[in-house]
């Protein structure tokens, strides 16, 4: 039985981090890692200077986001304009 090792050259990629404590992080990496924008990452620490990024599926914004906006009409059924004058009286 012949076991096929599928070899990965990976070239290193680099970022900084800027004052505002942000990164960037190289295209080919997020294609490579399947992660789009709008995508949410979890951040873990692994050890001192060892970061992990982990696409996180939270199933609660994922319903939610699911249903969003498929209720026509429902903002207007719940007017701010209205509340705000019924808690005047």
């Amino acid at each position: 039985m012949t076991t096929i090792v599928k070899e990965t050259h990976q070239r290193t990629r680099r970022t900084r981090v800027s004052r505002k404590n942000q990164i960037t992080l190289p295209v080919a990496t997020l294609a490579d890692a399947h992660v789009i924008p709008g995508d949410v990452l979890r951040v873990e620490v692994e050890a001192e200077g060892v970061f992990r990024l982990i696409k996180d599926n939270d199933p609660w914004l994922s319903k939610f986001e699911e249903f969003a906006g498929s209720m026509p009409g429902l903002a207007k059924a719940a007017s701010l304009e209205e509340l705000r004058d019924e808690w005047e009286r």
